[in-house]
């Protein structure tokens, strides 16, 4: 079943007050409840439904990460990121694919104007997907590049208008010159139907297919020079857009993670509030166990740990934004440290969650299977890896090139 809420109404405010970052949290903790009233048919329809997507677009919270220029509210990353833990609290799936759309359109943000026009010109509630490996071959052309490529876990490409793909860049005697993200309309694109999950079923993480599509050369940001800050934007004074790429593209992902740890911790306290039991003791009532308060203790600790390191990673990010330096690199490397930290941390949380609600925290009727399963999933995106992130930072800390 699908429920529909209204939600307040978007604002286009002057630049210099076009966020309010509270109210603007406030706005998604209201969309909580119809996020979770939605959340089983999302998984069941493998896309968000749409009832969910017009209440998150019409609280403006798909135009974080638009400029100010088109009408976008272009707010700081740690607005960002708290608004994608409060919907998080609601779906992990609407959570996981707005969050990446957003993180989108702020790539799209780094690209010249003349293709920034082309994206919100007409239409400035137009939302970007996006994938940036390269798995595509180009062909150089006069003015840009001829692009063949399939492009796989597209989240939210069934709710977009243009996608930021990763191409080769070739010159004219078919050598590769570097490495792009090109910008293309969604009309010049089909799907492919290839993401069946365990977890974040509702994300829609499709596959992307270019055949011959041609992408001028305004439209394709070279990733070499943006990973070291060398964005082609003509706007050099939106601070937004002078934020560390890789480490803005990490640190995303985990705010829905966060909120699912968060959402986790909601239903178990709500179930223990009811006067739920421990089958096969003398405990009637849960909460009165001292191992259900350690672990509740030692859950909600774990939540504001993660908490901590992920705003703490946004406020750097933010503040050297802010300042016109780049993020420098042992910072960078911590980020992808202060990540890896925040996906473990929610994943233990969870798993003392799961042990004080018992086995039926596995019913498929029970909402905490679904937020285990999507946590679990996320979890182990690429980027995210703690393995590696704590690798990069040890590196870094030790002087290891």
């Amino acid at each position: 079943m699908t429920t529909t809420t209204t939600a307040r109404p978007s604002t286009q405010a002057p630049a210099e007050a076009r966020f309010d970052s509270e109210d603007l949290v406030a706005r998604a903790a209201d969309l909580v409840p119809l996020l979770r009233a939605n959340a089983a048919a999302t998984e069941e329809n493998r896309r968000v439904v749409e009832a969910s997507i017009e209440a998150i677009a019409a609280a403006g919270l798909y135009r974080l990460a638009v400029p100010a220029r088109f009408g976008g509210l272009e707010t700081d990353l740690r607005t960002s990121l708290r608004v994608s833990v409060e919907l998080g609290r609601g779906d992990g799936s609407a959570a996981w694919a707005s969050t990446l759309m957003n993180v989108c359109a702020w790539m799209a943000g780094l690209f010249p104007d003349r293709a920034q026009r082309e994206v919100w010109g007409e239409d400035p509630d137009a939302r970007v997907c996006g994938v940036l490996a390269p798995t595509a071959t180009s062909v150089h052309t006069e003015g840009g590049q001829i692009v063949t490529g399939k492009w796989g876990f597209a989240s939210g490409c069934l709710h977009s208008q243009w996608a930021g793909v990763g191409v080769p860049v070739m010159n004219a005697d078919g050598e590769q010159i570097d490495q792009g993200l090109a910008l293309i309309p969604m009309s010049d694109l089909s799907i492919e139907d290839t993401w069946y999950v365990a977890g974040m079923r509702g994300t829609g993480s499709n596959t992307l297919v270019a055949d011959r599509v041609f992408v001028p050369d305004h439209r394709i940001m070279s990733v070499s020079r943006a990973i070291g800050g060398d964005y082609p934007t003509e706007h050099t004074g939106e601070p937004l857009y002078r934020s560390a790429l890789v480490p803005v593209l990490a640190l995303v992902l985990v705010a829905p993670q966060l909120g699912l740890a968060k959402q986790a911790l909601e239903l178990v306290e709500a179930s223990l509030a009811k006067g739920k039991g421990i089958s096969y003791t003398f405990y009637d009532k849960s909460v009165l166990a001292p191992t259900t308060q350690l672990q509740i203790a030692q859950a909600a600790q774990l939540i504001d740990t993660a908490e901590l390191h992920m705003l703490r990673a946004a406020t750097d990010i933010d503040e050297a934004a802010a300042s016109g330096e780049y993020l420098d690199f042992l910072t960078r490397a911590r980020v992808r440290a202060d990540v890896a930290t925040v996906v473990r941390r929610c994943r233990e949380a969870v798993d003392l969650l799961l042990n004080v609600h018992g086995a039926g925290s596995f019913a498929e009727a029970n909402p905490l299977q679904r937020v285990w399963r999507d946590l679990e999933t996320g979890g182990r995106h690429a980027v995210v890896n703690p393995e590696i992130g704590y690798e990069l930072y040890g590196r870094a800390v030790l002087g290891v090139e």
